[in-house]
């Protein structure tokens, strides 16, 4: 692509590229690799860097009274002396900074002792200014390095930074080598790094203490769900499959209770086909599930995939996608798992024809179930707000994806923050429903007709009752749309937070899929963690509750968390355990879904020691039969904070305790356990 680069000079630095830039970035271009600019390549054979790539300006400190993440305090340049630092411009919505997450990780695991990278969040839009939810975004990519909320663009003026994501390279003397915009960062900055450590190594200036680090994710408590993405409702089934997104599985649950019925994923992010158990998928999202109720279909987004679940054989198999991301910009058509492809997000199910909200390519895809042939449906990579005919429109990184009554294909499209279809046949075209159809950045909270309403970043949409339901996801409410006027208006939601209620006076947190069965919206409100009801005839938005999940433990779960108790004495032979847990002030126990205690001995007898109890009261009492050795209990406590919208929370624990026994000793004992919740 035709794009300007400007010498690196401080205040001078114009790097372009990106599709998710601003409106005087050139977008990406229809064919070849994702477009991208840079100033660092050497013209050395390739592998090969024979010149310095030190820099002679200084970089510019960051400036004061910014929020940071990650760290305990602070970062200034003059803390990283030593280091070789990556500033990573980015906004959390975008799905190319999305994707320049795994090549940041590999050159932090390459470069651990020498490499810092810094993320330096520009925020797009106003929701994604506030530093809770960059906090919330930072624990759900698992990003492990310094994190400086720019809400007010004052590091990116200091740069001139123009394009999300934009990378700049500062020196071990903190002086500027140079940067790159866009997609594909490994192979630009690894050699450099690599010649940089060896030339600042040869001068005894590499600094390889490590950096102290506070992870926003150790602060998250243990949940069900992980910031659940998508969810599917099967009326006729009686199910409700969730994404428990970051834990990387589908969970299948009882519509109307909440049990968990089965899960499918390990738990371990990865791509791998195989039984429920150990299969492995990466971030999923979409759902859409076959007319037989047998086959769950699934985009399974950060694995570049989509994924079949046949839900009777507990198997999982790829009917599209290698498992890397696609290299070719947009991806080629083709056939079957050899078609490389890039984010897909959601799916909607047509009679054979499986339609894929492409996230990472600006488009909607189909897929023959019965040839295997996937082509573009909709959309020509280009990142814009155009309309016309389908293969000619740009479209800004749909999300969500849904099948009107007429057949054509309505979706959301996220980055432009509207809700727009797709007119089926040779001769279809698209359009807008509701949201602005001028540019990427016209973006809002206003209720109306067509395109005098404002939407921001939607990512969920389900077609039920003759509407279309949005879940209006950074403005954390629910919508309702006519197709047939485009008039959309709030359902449901008000200020970012938790609390069921009614109207404006219940409250989501980024809620990113919805789902519709018998009279009720089902959300996935991702930042919350938690699966949300809306009934549509009274109004009321409640909060499901997930239960029985200890029936499927995750491999990500082998190294359970252990606590030791102090050693108790009591007599030999008959006698009782009672255990007593407890929880920090503010919380309660979750009176819907059980307190579960399995016992393990050696040298002493439990008897009837395994329960499984719905609000229990404590401490609980076990007959036993006492005698030397180790006592073992593993616990499952769900547990809610004590307020009106409440937050729940999952603890699984293993309690040890050595069991010694002496003449005259008590013939009890008690156990005490008390849950600590992370951040308190």
């Amino acid at each position: 692509m035709s794009l300007r680069v400007v010498a690196t000079g401080v205040l001078a630095l114009a790097l372009f590229a990106s599709a998710c830039t601003s409106e005087s970035t050139v977008a990406a271009e229809p064919s070849g690799t994702q477009g991208e600019e840079s100033v660092l390549q050497p013209n050395d054979p390739v592998g090969v860097v024979t010149r310095s790539f030190a820099g002679t300006e200084a970089a510019p400190d960051f400036p004061g009274d910014l929020d940071w993440l990650n760290v305990a305090r602070p970062v200034s340049l003059a803390d990283l002396r030593g280091k070789v630092v990556l500033l990573d411009f980015w906004t959390y919505g975008c799905i190319n900074c999305i994707h320049i997450i795994p090549d940041l990780k590999r050159l932090e695991e390459q470069y651990a002792d020498e490499l810092v990278v810094v993320g330096v969040h520009s925020a797009k839009f106003e929701n994604e200014g506030e530093t809770d939810n960059i906090r919330n975004i930072v624990a759900r990519y698992d990003i492990q390095h310094p994190v400086v909320n720019d809400k007010d663009f004052l590091v990116w003026r200091q740069w001139g930074a123009q394009a999300w994501p934009t990378l700049v390279l500062i020196d071990p003397n903190g002086n500027i080598v140079g940067g790159h915009s866009g997609e594909g960062i490994y192979a630009v900055f690894q050699p450099v790094i690599d010649s940089l450590v060896e030339e600042f190594d040869a001068q005894d200036r590499v600094d390889r203490t490590p950096l102290d680090l506070v992870l926003e994710k150790e602060a998250l408590p243990d949940s069900v769900l992980s910031f659940p993405g998508k969810v599917l409702a099967d009326g006729d089934g009686g199910r409700l499959f969730v994404a428990d997104t970051n834990h990387h599985r589908i969970l299948v649950t009882d519509l109307a209770t909440g049990e968990v019925l089965d899960v499918a994923g390990s738990g371990l992010p990865g791509y791998l086909d195989g039984g429920f158990g150990v299969a492995e998928f990466d971030q999923p999202q979409g759902m859409a599930l076959a007319e037989d109720g047998r086959t769950l279909y699934l985009a399974d987004t950060g694995s570049h995939a989509i994924r079949a679940l046949d839900l009777e054989t507990r198997q999982v198999s790829t009917l599209l996608g290698t498992g890397d991301q696609a290299a070719r910009y947009p991806p080629l058509p083709g056939f079957g798992p050899d078609v490389a492809i890039t984010s897909p997000w959601d799916v909607a199910l047509d009679r054979g024809t499986l339609y894929i909200a492409m996230a990472g390519s600006h488009q909607i895809w189909a897929l023959n179930l019965e040839t295997s042939g996937a082509s573009w449906f909709a959309g020509s990579g280009r990142e814009s707000t155009l309309n016309g005919r389908r293969l000619d429109a740009e479209l800004a990184q749909p999300s969500a994806v849904v099948v009107l009554s007429d057949g054509s294909i309505a979706f959301a499209d996220s980055e432009s923050s509207s809700i727009r279809k797709a007119d089926p046949g040779e001769a279809g075209e698209t359009g807008i429903l509701a949201g602005s159809d001028t540019n990427l950045f016209e973006f809002g909270d206003v209720d109306g007709i067509g395109t005098e309403a404002r939407l921001q970043h939607p990512l969920g949409l389900e077609f039920a009752e003759g509407a279309l339901w949005v879940a209006d996801t950074y403005n954390s409410k629910i919508k309702q749309l006519d197709p047939a006027t485009g008039r959309i208006s709030t359902l449901s939601g008000g200020d970012q937070g938790w609390a069921d209620g009614t109207g404006t006076g219940a409250s989501f947190s980024e809620p990113g899929g919805i789902s519709y069965a018998a009279g009720r919206l089902y959300v996935a409100d991702t930042n919350n963690h938690a699966v949300r009801v809306v009934d549509l005839e009274s109004g009321e938005v409640s909060t499901r509750v997930l239960f029985g999940i200890e029936r499927f433990p995750s491999a990500a779960d082998d190294e359970r968390r252990v606590v030791e108790l102090d050693g108790v004495v009591v007599a030999s032979g008959p006698g009782e355990l009672r255990i007593d847990v407890g929880l920090p002030e503010g919380y309660k126990f979750n009176e819907l879904a059980p307190f579960a205690m399995t016992w393990s001995a050696d040298g002493s007898t439990i008897l009837e020691g395994d329960r499984s109890i719905v609000a229990p009261e404590f401490p609980l009492t076990v007959a036993a039969v006492f005698g030397d050795g180790d006592l073992a209990a593993d616990l499952t406590i769900y547990y809610c904070t004590d307020d009106a919208g409440s937050l729940c929370f999952l603890d699984q624990v293993r309690v040890e305790v050595e069991v010694r026994t002496s003449d005259g000793a008590p013939t009890s004992a008690v156990l005490r356990y008390s849950v600590e919740v992370p951040g308190l």
